[in-house]
């Protein structure tokens, strides 16, 4: 896909692929400092104690990919399941342990003529409670901009051709709501456990922006 420009008058960085896009200013450095400006002096302050800091990053950092994935499986394996998560994502999210904290989880379901996928028109809105940060390019201009115009065109460039019979369905989220993509199931995983059909379920998927394959 095509990366964001670098505004006029700001030195181009460096993307790293692991890390979030903050468009419109590449001062990172900047932040980082007032960061820890800010860090030290609520420290000094007593407003906050090295231990309330270590459990904050604990908690930020612990939803991951393997959580969205455990979802998805279990509502392959478990029919009644599956019901109770596409009814009330939240709640269903929660009977596993996982607590959508940010917003109420909608989960849509892709069917053989039917493929869904999120996006945030407005600024990054994700299940961050449940998948942990979301990618660089779902925050980007373009992907916010184009999937909503021209899906297809955004899909393959991920290398998912789909076919002209299958509707591609855009779910725009927003401070209301998160949605999480329910793929379709492989064939040829009947009688596969949870942990191994968790192994096939990656960020992307959950996304819309890439499918399962058992091979």
């Amino acid at each position: 896909m095509t990366l964001p420009r670098t505004p006029i008058g700001f030195r181009a960085e460096r993307v790293d692929p692991l890390q979030p896009v903050r468009e419109g200013y590449g001062g990172r450095d900047y932040y980082a400092l007032m960061t820890d400006a800010l860090h030290e002096l609520l420290l000094e302050c007593s407003a906050l104690s090295p231990d309330d800091i270590s459990n904050t990053m604990a908690a930020l950092e612990a939803p991951n990919v393997s959580w969205g994935a455990r979802i998805i499986a279990e509502a392959w394996i478990d029919p009644a399941y599956r019901a109770r998560l596409l009814e009330d994502g939240s709640a269903a999210a929660a009977e596993l342990g996982f607590r959508i904290k940010e917003a109420r989880l909608i989960v849509v379901a892709n069917a053989p003529q039917l493929h869904n996928v999120v996006v945030c028109t407005l600024c990054s809105c994700y299940p961050r409670s449940l998948l942990g940060q979301p990618p660089w390019w779902y925050i980007s201009k373009d992907y916010r901009a184009r999937t909503v115009r021209e899906p297809r065109a955004v899909l393959a460039e991920f290398g998912l051709t789909l076919p002209t019979e299958v509707q591609v369905r855009v779910h725009d989220s927003n401070a209301d709501m998160r949605y999480l993509v329910l793929p379709m199931r492989p064939a040829g995983t009947e009688g596969w456990s949870v942990a191994m059909l968790m192994n096939l379920i990656t960020r992307d998927i959950m996304i819309g922006t890439a499918v399962p394959d058992a091979e």
